[in-house]
């Protein structure tokens, strides 16, 4: 989906690991939740309470999901899940633009 309509937008950003991490959060009529955000390069490592859906915009990372002990590549127009309550590992290669889906 290449646009939301019908959105809230939280104004106050989301902000990680010195700015190099940032996103907005957005609420749909549906009551679902959705981030859009930038990375820049570097690694890092986060922590979800809900089960998320990655997608990516832009831009190419590495990915260490739980469980797992190889990293797998994703480039623009592809998506990985996270479980939810876990923790997973990001090696970000170029500025990502994504948008990360909350599953209840």
């Amino acid at each position: 989906m290449a646009e939301f309509r019908d959105i809230t937008i939280i104004k106050e950003a989301n902000i990680y690991f010195d700015g190099k991490v940032t996103s907005r959060s957005l609420v749909l009529l549906d009551g679902s939740r959705k981030t859009l955000g930038i990375m820049l390069p570097g690694e890092y490592d986060f922590n979800t309470d809900d089960k998320e859906i990655i997608e990516i915009i832009s831009g190419d990372l590495e990915v260490l999901l739980p469980e797992t002990e190889s990293w797998k590549r994703f480039s623009a127009g592809e998506s990985f899940e996270v479980p939810a309550q876990s923790k997973f590992g990001l090696r970000v290669k170029n500025i990502t633009d994504y948008c990360c889906s909350f599953v209840d």
